[in-house]
This record gives C-alpha cells, sequence and structure tokens, in this order.
C-alpha cells in the first residue's frame, strides 16, 4: 500500500498542506477546531510522519523547507506531491510554508523555515524574491533549488521549457489560418510569464505575422484576472479569431467571460492554454493545452536539492523538462 502523504491528509481534512504542516509540527498556532479535523483525518488515513521538532533535537539532519504557493491551484498542490513523494523516499522530513505568491510573506516564511534549521530549501520565487527571500537565503548560506520559476541567479532550478511549448501551441493556431492570436499572460515579473510571452512572440515572427499589441493582455495569473482579460479582448473593435493563455488559472476566467458573452469555440475564437487542467477534458469542446510534467518537476527538484546539501560546492544546474500538447476541440481540432 502507498504511503499516506501530506497532500492526501489535507484532502481528507478539507485544508490546505501547509496547515497539515503546522498541525504536525507545530510551527504556527492552528485552531482548535480545525487541528481536531487534521488529527482526525491523520488517524483515518494511518498518517504517520516524525515531526520536524524531533529531528531539531537530533541535529535536523533530515529536514527540508518548502516555499511555494499554496492556494489550491491543481498545478502548486500537483508540484508539492511531487516533491512530498521523492522527499519521503528520500526519508526527508518536509516543512511547508505558504508564500501566497506575496514577496513580503515569502520573505517571512524563509526566515522561518531558516529558524527550523532545514537543511536545504525548495523554492517557486514570487516577482520579488530578490531584495527579500534570496537575501535571507544567501545570508544563511542555504542549499536552496528554484521551482518552475527559473532565475539567472546561480541556484540549482528545475522547471518547464515554456519558449517552446507555447511555440508549439501558437505555431498550431497559425496552421489553423489565424493571424489576429491574442495573448493572456501571466503575472508581471515572473520568468514564466516573460518566457510564455517570448515564445507567443517568437511563433508570431517566425510565421511573419506581425503582432498587434493590443491583444497582448496580462490576467495576472488568476481565475478573476482571466475573466477581466478576456473581457478585455472582447470589447477591442476587431476581436482576436484564437487566443493562447498562459496559465490555467487564468483560462477558467477566460472560459466564463466567453460563455457570459454567448461566444463559442472554436468557432467564434479559438482557445489553447499554458497548463492541462484537471476539468480540461469535461469542457465542451475539450481544451487543447500543454501538460507539464508537473510531479515529475517536484522530484527533480528534491533530488537537485539532494545533490546540493551532499556537494554545496558543485556548479549550479539548470534542468528543463518537456512539456506535452494534447489536442481536444477548443482550437477547431476534433476532440
Amino acid at each position: 500500500m502507498a504511503a499516506v502523504t501530506m497532500t492526501m491528509v489535507a484532502r481528507e481534512a478539507g485544508v490546505s498542506v501547509s496547515t497539515v504542516s503546522h498541525v504536525i509540527n507545530g510551527t504556527r498556532p492552528v485552531a482548535a477546531h480545525t487541528s481536531r479535523q487534521v488529527r482526525q483525518a491523520m488517524e483515518r488515513l494511518g498518517f504517520t510522519h516524525q515531526p520536524v521538532a524531533r529531528s531539531l533535537a537530533a541535529g535536523a539532519t533530515t529536514t527540508i523547507g518548502v516555499a511555494i504557493p499554496l492556494s489550491g491551484d491543481p498545478f502548486h498542490q500537483e508540484l508539492f506531491a511531487g516533491i512530498e513523494g521523492e522527499a519521503r523516499r528520500q526519508k526527508f522530513a518536509v516543512l511547508v510554508s505558504d508564500t501566497s505568491d506575496d514577496p513580503e510573506r515569502e520573505r517571512a516564511a524563509v526566515a522561518n523555515l531558516v529558524a527550523h534549521h532545514v537543511r536545504g530549501m525548495l523554492i517557486s520565487p514570487t516577482a520579488g524574491w530578490t531584495s527579500g527571500a534570496a537575501k535571507v537565503i544567501r545570508e544563511h548560506r542555504l542549499a536552496c533549488v528554484l521551482v518552475d520559476r527559473l532565475q539567472r541567479a546561480q541556484f540549482d532550478q528545475v522547471g518547464v521549457e515554456n519558449e517552446r511549448a507555447t511555440v508549439t501551441l501558437v505555431e498550431h493556431l497559425l496552421t489553423k489560418g489565424h493571424r489576429r492570436i491574442a495573448c493572456m499572460s501571466g503575472r508581471q515579473g515572473l520568468s514564466t510569464t516573460e518566457e510564455r510571452i517570448a515564445g507567443y512572440r517568437a511563433a508570431m515572427d517566425a510565421a511573419g505575422v506581425a503582432v498587434d499589441e493590443s491583444l497582448v493582455v496580462s490576467g495576472d495569473s488568476t481565475d478573476t484576472g482571466g475573466r477581466r482579460a478576456m473581457r478585455a479582448l472582447l470589447a477591442l473593435p476587431e476581436r482576436p479569431t484564437a487566443v493562447f493563455i498562459a496559465n490555467d488559472s487564468m483560462s477558467m476566467g477566460a472560459l466564463r467571460a466567453l460563455n457570459e458573452a454567448g461566444c463559442l469555440i472554436p468557432d467564434d475564437i479559438a482557445v489553447v492554454c499554458f497548463d492541462d487542467p484537471p476539468w480540461g477534458d469535461l469542457c465542451s469542446p475539450g481544451l487543447t493545452a500543454i501538460a507539464q510534467p508537473t510531479f515529475a518537476m517536484g522530484a527533480r527538484a528534491v533530488q537537485l536539492l539532494a545533490k546540493r546539501i551532499e556537494d554545496p560546492e558543485a556548479t549550479p544546474s539548470t534542468l528543463r523538462l518537456r512539456g506535452e500538447v494534447t489536442h481536444r476541440g477548443s482550437c477547431g481540432c476534433r476532440g
């Protein structure tokens, strides 16, 4: 039988992974009723875990920290599942802190993890991490691996081939005859946002199609932002005939806006998305998307961290994993 994980306990208790971590490790006060829910879920599932406090007493030789957004979106939940699975395999205890994609919360989360004497850390950096979290990590000379959002900084890091994957999706729209292709980008300042915009522009340029800058809009990486951005695109004097959406959270809001406007997909507008959400094949038509190897990304990040802990002076390495296109009906193909 597979080992019970914090991810499974969180799902059973109806709380976040970071809440489960705080209950297990005593790293932050948790409301009594919430703590009871978590402990009851642990008991039902037969979850066992060595608390961080016990690791600290033994010299904190096996504890690693994880600082990522854990708002409940499928991508980060799957990423953490990959991290936790590989960490358990390598017998690391895991202490997780939710950054909420906020630079100040991220800095505080990293400082808290450092205070708990973690051996190393995995972090999915926010747009403002350089002046906050990165400084704390460097000051304490902590082994660190960047996950998903890669930087020019000298750290080990693992992510997906954002630019190449985006080129593939946009080229597909071009082969379907589209020329007014919109790009709904994510939060400004993130490497994933910059790389996916670059892929969009590269595909358009290679096809000799000039980019109409009014078609490049930000959805701020959120459901609400995607809805707002799609409404802006639909309000243009000349609407786009297709749209590339740079993450699954925005695609949900964008599809809601299209439904509200009575637009038919793909007849009125074709849609493709970066990230293949769990509900992508439940839409009608299904959503054509790039599926990221998210679980594998988390696992490989732990492997890189283990090597970094073992050899602190090794040359930093960057690992790029390939995404896979899933063709369904939203692009105009037969789903």
